[in-house]
């Protein structure tokens, strides 16, 4: 049930990034866009107690119930940023909006749009790190939670490759081509 669950939230996700932007732009209603935008994370309360049910009744933890905390803890890391990316688009494709920000691609500027990234996956990850640490002490000590301790240490890896990605490109910064014009790029901005 909680595989499913996860599933319908992010096809929930999907859908209601749909309906708010087109009652933002199609409609004209910028100010329902944003409510039905701000019922998303309502699902992610929802998939949070249906979990917390599901263990309190004696379920024993499994993949099912770290794919969840994991799915959590990146829609909170990652959720608004793709609402922000996703609009940027509609409102250029179809809406005659500003061309989206393109992140920059040379130098000390591209290093620190590579640190912004990292602190969104790095947030997802300590947020999924925690929700599961949580359903570990929910459920005790024992064998039980070596399913939920595996979901643990690939946030652990995500964060260690966040880290290594966005100091790379801090100590080794690519250098734009000398044949390049010389182009001002915004850096993105949070």
């Amino acid at each position: 049930m909680i595989a499913v669950l996860v599933v319908f939230c992010e096809v929930a996700f999907w859908v209601l990034l749909a309906a708010g932007l087109a009652l933002r732009y199609v409609a004209r209603k910028p100010r329902l866009g944003a409510a039905v935008l701000l019922c998303e994370p309502l699902l992610e309360v929802v998939l949070l107690v249906v979990t917390v049910i599901d263990l309190r009744n004696g379920a024993e933890p499994d993949w099912k119930h770290g794919l969840a905390a994991v799915y959590i803890g990146f829609t909170v890391g990652l959720g608004h940023h793709t609402i922000k990316w996703v609009d940027a688009r509609v409102a250029h494709r179809w809406f005659g909006g500003p061309p989206p920000v393109k992140p920059p691609k040379y130098g000390m500027a591209r290093a620190a749009h590579e640190w912004r990234t990292a602190a969104r996956w790095i947030l997802a990850a300590l947020v999924a790190l925690g929700l599961l640490q949580a359903a570990v002490w929910y459920v005790g000590p024992g064998d039980g939670t070596a399913s939920l301790q595996g979901w643990q240490q690939k946030m652990g890896l995500v964060i260690g490759i966040n880290l290594i990605i966005a100091a790379g490109y801090t100590l080794f910064p690519k250098q734009a081509p000398k044949d390049a014009v010389a182009e001002r790029e915004p850096a993105d901005r949070p």
